[in-house]
């Protein structure tokens, strides 16, 4: 087989790749997904999601692995915490140049790393925590998060050689090539607490290994972790295209982090409800219904069909009110959710979660299409 190659941010965006070449060096493995949250918000090492990922190890191929982590900045918890990869200094000028334009800049800084054994290259990683424009012009009326999303699709697409791949407040995402346990250490992760921790082992199902192609992916601080395909990615892009929605980090699970900010924030529909979107009844279920909900699903897959994930997948998602597990309408990939006091595990495997609760209080595997929705109690 040949050698997996891994391209950079520069090339990924500018150029377009072979199909019949890709396929000559895909190497086929699988996805390994991790979640913890503690609902009294106590903080959790970084070095737990580390430990239970990597007894995931086989299930990816060391192109990409990643992390999301909810409580990591309280000093900075009223700021938006932007985290940026560009492929050169030159490139992060022109993106904090047009930050600048829009946002006052607090603190502006290398995200921490350091080298490891199987990291030697990254691109420039660097964070900027920032606040709105309170002189911003007139004429922009946005609201504060919306304000926010423009700049980052503006900045993903325009500026070349640079992605802000994290955007929320009090959380980060820290991604990148390779397995997820030598990721975890290249960014320091054992530094870090926080209350909710997402982790992912990628084997990139349709896309070559690169740093922005790595889960997880985000939007403001919606995060998302992914096993499976999603086979409406097309008519999910396009519809999110609709609503201003910019997808460029070529991979189907980005466009879950952004129908979920458009769902749940925009909409105001509940994360259930975003969930039966997902993964709704079939057909012939909705006729079995009574009355009421029959109307109530009809008409949710006539308003929102084109937010309908096709494929198998298991995915994880959270922000600042918690944690949600959920499998496609088949379940034709794992997940499993387990108890331990405070806190609430969810993974691919059950051993996974052992390795850091050897003894839950509860474990089971949630039904297809039935979201395991866990919330913070403060």
């Amino acid at each position: 087989m040949l050698k997996e190659r891994v391209y950079s941010i520069k090339e990924y965006k500018h150029k377009v790749f072979s199909q019949k070449e890709y396929m000559r060096e895909k190497d086929i493995s699988g996805c390994g997904l991790f979640g913890v949250i503690n609902r009294k918000k106590n903080l959790i090492s970084g070095s737990i999601p580390v430990e239970a990922i990597a007894v995931q190890h086989d299930r990816g191929n060391g192109l990409g692995g990643g992390f999301a982590a909810y409580g990591i900045y309280p000093e900075m918890e009223d700021k938006y915490a932007l985290h940026l990869m560009c492929d050169d200094k030159d490139a992060l000028s022109c993106a904090e140049e047009l930050i600048r334009r829009y946002f006052d800049i607090h603190l502006s800084e290398p995200i921490p790393t350091k080298r490891t054994l199987n990291i030697v290259e990254s691109p420039v990683l660097w964070r900027v925590f920032v606040s709105v424009k309170e002189d911003r012009p007139a004429w922009i009326t946005l609201n504060e998060d919306d304000y926010v999303v423009a700049v980052v699709m503006q900045v993903n697409k325009q500026i070349k050689g640079a992605y802000i791949f994290s955007s929320g407040r009090n959380m980060g995402a820290f991604k990148g090539v390779g397995f997820p346990e030598d990721i975890g250490e290249f960014y320091r992760l054992d530094e870090y607490k926080g209350y909710i921790w997402t982790a992912h082992n990628r084997f990139p199902t349709n896309t070559p290994g690169w740093w922005g192609g790595a889960h997880p992916f985000t939007i403001l601080d919606w995060s998302i972790v992914h096993n499976g395909e999603i086979s409406s990615y097309g008519i999910n892009k396009r519809y999110l295209a609709e609503h201003k929605y910019e997808c460029t980090l070529m991979t189907d699970t980005e466009v879950v982090a952004y129908l979920l900010d458009l769902f749940i924030r925009k909409h105001g529909l509940s994360k259930k409800m975003a969930c039966r979107i997902f993964a709704p009844p079939f057909w012939d279920e909705i006729d079995r219904m009574e009355e009421e909900e029959q109307r109530a699903y009809t008409a949710l897959r006539m308003v929102y069909g084109s937010g309908l994930l096709n494929g198998p997948f298991a995915i994880l998602f959270a922000n600042h009110e918690g944690l949600v597990g959920l499998n496609d309408r088949i379940k034709l990939r794992p997940l499993i959710v387990a108890e331990k006091g405070d806190e609430v595990f969810m993974a691919s495997e059950d051993c996974s979660i052992r390795s850091v609760c050897p003894n839950p209080d509860k474990l089971w595997a949630p039904k297809a299409g039935e979201p395991v929705i866990v919330e913070l109690e403060n």
